[in-house]
């Protein structure tokens, strides 16, 4: 199975196993697929996280792939971030 710690998820979020959420918001209509490491994150509604995803432990990484990280080290990610359509619900 997964692991959610110190993380707020809201309705209609699907984790799949093998992935951690740590210290993390998932917002509503989110899946995060298999194999994910996710950490100091704000996942906005919507998203896919693809199987294998690291977001939150390389936050130089996190910059290149086009995510918002704030000074605090917390790390953005919306469905136009990932490539998803946008506005499609």
């Amino acid at each position: 199975g997964a692991k959610i710690n110190h993380s707020l998820l809201f309705n209609n979020v699907e984790v799949c196993s093998y992935s951690d959420v740590v210290d993390s918001v998932v917002l509503p209509d989110v899946t995060i697929l298999r194999n994910c490491k996710i950490r100091k994150a704000i996942i906005d509604r919507g998203c896919v996280i693809p199987d294998g995803t690291v977001i939150g432990y390389d936050l130089e990484h996190d910059r290149q792939r086009g995510f918002r990280v704030s000074d605090s080290g917390v790390v953005l990610v919306t469905r136009e971030m990932l490539g998803l359509p946008v506005g499609v619900e």
